[in-house]
Formats: C-alpha cells, sequence, structure tokens
C-alpha cells in the first residue's frame, strides 16, 4: 500500500476544509483615512492659529528713579 494511498476522498477533503476555513475579510481603510484627515486639519488649524496670534512683545521694565 502506498502512503498516500487512503480511503478517504481527497476531492471531499479538500472540499471540507474550504468550507471550514474562515472566509478572509478585506483590510479596512476607513481608520487609516479618519487619522490621517484627523491629523491634517489639526496641522491646519495649528498652522492658522501661529499666522492670525499677535506677535509677543516684550518690553524691557525700567527700575524706578532714585
Amino acid at each position: 500500500m502506498a502512503a498516500n494511498d487512503s480511503a478517504l476522498d481527497a476531492d471531499a477533503m479538500a472540499r471540507a476544509r474550504a468550507l471550514l476555513a474562515r472566509p478572509e475579510r478585506p483590510e479596512r481603510l476607513w481608520p487609516a483615512v479618519s487619522a490621517a484627515a484627523f491629523l491634517a486639519v489639526s496641522a491646519l488649524a495649528f498652522a492658522t492659529a501661529m499666522v492670525i496670534a499677535p506677535p509677543v512683545i516684550t518690553h524691557p521694565t525700567t527700575s524706578a528713579p532714585g
């Protein structure tokens, strides 16, 4: 008897394995797209705030005359 002789039908076993295998789910793209959009909006908001904000000007303090 050869090593690959079996009482089981090879085609039926292949079909059973295919039916029992979990179907592969496609990768979801929305989490990556939403994260990139959030970061882009955040960067634009911070850049706008930096452009619109008034410059910080400090004046030197003088001591009291004395």
